[in-house]
């Protein structure tokens, strides 16, 4: 199967890598998302690394995401570009981080289970 340019190629292996050193990557618009398919093909369960920005108004970049079963954090119908997207989801992504990793348990918070 033939994908694109070796501009694709290189996106792929670079996200292939960070997932394999356990990174987050930010996947933004439509040709970086053919890339992270590229690399999802490559090396099977790298894309569980993979963050979805959002969903481009490109006509191919739904499909390509279904391919993947992925859902894009935001949905606004941009095209411009330039990682617009991936700017306006870090954030999300930041915030979703930080909860995960400083919230308390009902255990350290002293809440008791169901009356």
């Amino acid at each position: 199967t033939e994908y694109g340019g070796f501009e694709i190629a290189t996106m792929a292996g670079a996200m292939t890598g960070a997932a394999e050193a356990g990174k987050i990557v930010i996947v933004d618009g439509f040709i970086a998302t053919v890339a992270a398919l590229c690399a999802r093909d490559l090396s099977p369960g790298c894309e569980q690394n993979f963050v979805y920005a959002h969903r481009s108004a490109e006509a191919g970049h739904t499909k390509v995401l279904e391919a993947l079963g992925a859902e894009p954090l935001l949905d606004l119908d941009m095209r411009l570009g330039e990682g617009t997207g991936a700017l306006l989801a870090w954030p999300l992504v930041k915030a979703a981080a930080a909860m995960l990793r400083e919230m308390a348990s009902f255990d350290s918070a002293g809440v008791s289970g169901p009356a």
